[in-house]
């Protein structure tokens, strides 16, 4: 069976911004769905923020097996009743893309519990990807480096715990170096977080870029069932526990009542 995949967007400078789209006419959504239904083993799907619920209703994320998340200029607009929902989904094991100006959504601060933040500065300059991790599922088809010849720069310091796995670093002809592939896993999900991606170039056209994606969602994937219960705290009473045991000091709930045994 495919991987199920649905491609989030904004989809506020995609339908605002004359430069955004004349690059991408069908929104960057559009085209990165449109790269992921290349390989026949991925089938993708887009939702936008305008649309009810942002397009994310409980019902399609349960039959989703990875989310790509891009956002900039509205992160606050997402409902915290989403993002809690998209939380949940991924604790119980869908992946999770976030790509470029997502590093500041909600959904990536709350999974990562730190500011996100980082430098900026946008000059058009190029862009060299270093893969430093060439024997990771995410790396593979690519050379030991590719360019983007125009983007915005994204420097260091990244305010993100330390990863399970640095894929890439990127140079840009100002100077700065950035972790530019971060892996991370919470709960049972998978997480992927992927700089390249400013809207007034086309960076999502690009073919490293688009084996980049097909391999991370190929990566987020987990064939495994949800672990729909991965929030439940339930208590084990003594007689419930494998070996016998006796209480021996004071407990807290009795019978749903504080007190002591």
């Amino acid at each position: 069976m495919a991987i199920q995949v649905v491609v989030w967007g904004e989809n506020i400078h995609d339908r605002e911004n004359e430069v955004v789209r004349d690059l991408y006419p069908n929104g960057m959504h559009g085209t990165i769905a449109d790269a992921l239904n290349q390989d026949a083993g991925i089938e993708a799907t887009t939702a936008t923020m305008e649309q009810p619920e942002h397009g994310l209703s409980e019902e399609r994320l349960a039959r989703t097996d990875v989310l790509t998340w891009w956002g900039h200029r509205d992160h606050g607009g997402v409902d915290d009743a989403v993002v809690e929902r998209v939380a949940q989904r991924v604790w119980e094991g869908m992946g999770l893309l976030v790509l470029h100006s997502g590093h500041f959504s909600k959904i990536f601060k709350k999974l990562m519990g730190t500011p996100c933040s980082l430098t900026w500065r946008e000059a058009g300059e190029k862009e060299r990807i270093w893969v430093i991790n060439r024997g990771h599922p995410i790396a593979q088809g690519l050379d030991s480096h590719f360019v983007i010849p125009q983007t915005e720069m994204y420097g260091e310091p990244f305010a993100v715990p330390e990863p399970m796995e640095t894929v890439f670093i990127s140079w840009y002809d100002g100077g700065e170096v950035f972790r530019s592939g971060l892996t991370y896993q919470r709960g049972a999900g998978r997480i992927f977080y992927f700089s390249p991606g400013h809207e007034v170039y086309p960076i999502y056209t690009d073919a490293n870029v688009q084996t980049v994606l097909r391999n991370a969602v190929k990566w987020a994937a987990n064939p495994a069932p949800a672990l729909t219960d991965i929030s439940d705290a339930p208590n084990r009473p003594t007689d419930k526990a494998l070996e016998p045991i006796v209480e021996r000091g004071p407990t807290l709930h009795v019978d749903g009542e504080i007190g002591f045994r």
